[in-house]
Formats: C-alpha cells, sequence, structure tokens
C-alpha cells in the first residue's frame, strides 16, 4: 500500500511552483513536488540521499553561495515538518528569515503534526497549532490565506498520528 499516495496528491495539487524545501530532509517533499525546487537542511546525511536522488540540497552555507539565495527567486517555501522542531522564537526567525526569498504573491506552507504525531517523536519542541502557525506567518510578514487539517477533519489528530496542521499563507509585497 502506498501510504504516501495522499501526502504526495496534497503537496502536487497545491501548485506550489518553484519551492524551496526548508528542511527538506532526504527528499520526500521534493519528490512529491515533482523535483521542482531545492531544499536546505542541516543533516549532512539527510542532504547526501536526498542528493543521491537527483535534488538540488544544500546546507544554510552552501546554500547562501547559491543563485537561489537571492531575493524573489521561489513561487513558495515549504516548511514541512520543521518547525515543531524548535522553540516559537527559533521557528520565528526561520521563517522571518527566508520569507524575503518568496516571489510578489508567492506562497508559504507550514505542515505540522497534531497532538497525536507531536506526541510521537521526542525531538519535537513545541506543538504547532493553527494559533501558532498564523502567528509565525503574520509575524513575517505574510497573510494567512488558508488553514485546514490534512488528509482527517481536525479531530482525528489527537489519535491519528499522521494528521498535520496545514497553514498557507501569501507575500503580497
Amino acid at each position: 500500500m502506498d501510504v504516501q499516495a495522499p501526502y504526495r496528491r496534497h503537496l502536487h495539487g497545491l501548485g506550489l511552483g518553484f519551492v524551496l524545501d526548508v528542511g527538506c530532509g532526504i527528499g520526500r517533499s521534493l519528490a512529491h513536488c515533482g523535483g521542482n525546487g531545492v531544499g536546505i537542511d542541516h543533516n549532512p546525511t539527510s542532504l547526501a540521499l536526498a542528493r543521491a536522488q537527483g535534488f538540488e540540497a544544500y546546507d544554510e552555507d552552501e546554500f547562501r553561495q547559491t543563485r537561489y539565495a537571492a531575493e524573489a527567486t521561489f513561487d513558495s517555501l515549504l516548511f514541512s515538518h520543521v518547525l515543531e522542531h524548535m522553540e516559537f522564537d527559533a521557528a520565528a526567525a526561520l521563517v522571518a528569515k527566508y520569507a524575503p526569498l518568496l516571489r510578489t504573491n508567492g506562497r508559504i506552507v507550514c505542515l505540522c503534526p497534531q497532538e497525536a504525531g507531536f506526541r510521537s517523536d521526542a525531538s519535537h519542541v513545541d506543538f504547532c497549532d493553527f494559533d501558532t502557525l498564523r502567528r509565525i506567518a503574520e509575524g513575517a510578514g505574510l497573510t494567512v490565506e488558508r488553514t485546514y487539517s490534512f488528509p482527517f477533519p481536525r479531530a482525528v489528530g489527537r489519535f491519528f498520528r499522521h494528521n498535520e496542521f496545514v497553514l498557507i499563507a501569501r507575500k503580497l509585497v
């Protein structure tokens, strides 16, 4: 059974365009986006696996040296299961740091686990619900367009560990 199929369809269906996947890990979300983008991650092993699949993936220092590290380069920024691994201030700073790389009308997409998923990983630091994600996006000067629960209704997140909070915000200027 292809358990990644709903998540792949979800990301593909968002029409993210040219995406910067912040915290790309081994490249799963880049693959779900059709490989149309680049990734950043701090883990050298994950970067090696993403590169082995043919994705452009960099650590932060490498990324700063690329042509991609310029304002208004990306149609979308993706933070998939990243922000919950840090305290609120660090998460807000991370989003604000990369927001200038969005083109005008570009979007940011944040995916974070709901309760069961949050409890399932000891490396999770701060629970990022809709309110938290909204504060992070608005603090970076972005306009929140939509929040929703995926793949199931919000109540399911209390016991199904793969249910996610999704926030989509836009850079208007």
